[in-house]
């Protein structure tokens, strides 16, 4: 596998990069693989694990996950049936820098936050021309 370093990236390790970081980069499939990380999940739980994501998200994000091969759906043929979300060996292998984007955002959001402020603050303000 092809590392990226500090050689320039070609346009296909661009494209191929964009794709991925697109589909683990959003929130919620973050929040997904940190939950799935500790142990495998019905959908109510994870649903429930997840504050402010709705069903029709999870589902999507769950779909998008099990389609790069990051998750796997198990059906238990039970009534009703079970269904259970785990990662699979390429999702567990995705565990270890997504923890620790997670620790970086938890240790530096606050500073994040202070310099947005004050970039904000340091703005001109925009004046609207009406006609």
């Amino acid at each position: 596998m092809k590392s990226i370093s500090n050689d320039t990236l070609h346009s296909g390790d661009c494209q191929n990069v964009a794709r991925v970081l697109s589909r683990i980069g959003d929130k919620w499939s973050v929040l997904v693989i940190i939950l799935l990380a500790e142990q495998p999940r019905r959908f109510n739980e994870l649903r429930r694990a997840i504050e402010g994501i709705s069903q029709r998200m999870l589902t999507l994000t769950l779909r998008g996950l099990e389609r790069d091969g990051l998750l796997m759906r198990h059906l238990t043929p039970v009534i009703p049936p079970r269904v259970d979300y785990q990662l699979t060996d390429l999702g567990r292998s995705l565990c270890k820098p997504v923890k620790a984007l997670g620790a970086w955002a938890k240790e530096h959001g606050h500073a994040i936050e202070m310099s947005q402020q004050r970039f904000d603050r340091e703005q001109p303000k925009k004046v609207v021309a009406v006609d």
